[in-house]
């Protein structure tokens, strides 16, 4: 075992992906299963059942790399991008991250007057959500 303070269950899984999605960029196709048996092993862990069974079902702590793919709600709309820029702010957990949005975002809500964004800097919470919220009550920016 290793002494690497581990990431929630889902973000192993997202990991395991993007090993996959960056093996296969380069030719070297591989299942999912084996992406998950690869990561288990780079955290110094036997196997994938052992690694889950260490990070246990916590609630997920989000972590952003550059070029990583996203989806959630900004101002209530959903949406999915790339993050496009990402940087620590404190040492809990607590991230400012840019987003490219695949498709502009309707920010505005008034029906023949569309205000749209397609780029949007937020700072967010080891939980994945802004502090900030809008009128109803809601966090400007929750990722999935």
């Amino acid at each position: 075992m290793t002494n690497i303070s581990l990431p929630a269950i889902s973000v192993l899984k997202d990991q395991a992906k993007r090993l996959r999605s960056s093996l296969a960029a380069e030719g070297t196709v591989i299942g999912h299963s084996k992406s998950l048996e690869m990561l288990a092993r780079q955290y110094g862990y036997r196997d994938w059942n052992t690694l889950h069974a260490a990070g246990g079902n916590r609630p997920a702590t989000y972590t952003f790399a550059l070029g990583q793919r996203v989806e959630g709600l900004y101002l209530g709309r959903p949406f999915t991008g790339q993050v496009h820029a990402v940087s620590s702010v404190g040492a809990d957990g607590w991230h400012r991250v840019t987003l490219n949005f695949d498709r502009p975002v309707e920010v505005a809500g008034i029906e023949g007057m569309p205000v749209t964004r397609s780029r949007v800097s937020a700072t967010l919470g080891p939980n994945g959500r802004t502090v900030e919220k809008t009128s109803n009550g809601q966090p400007h920016m929750v990722i999935h």
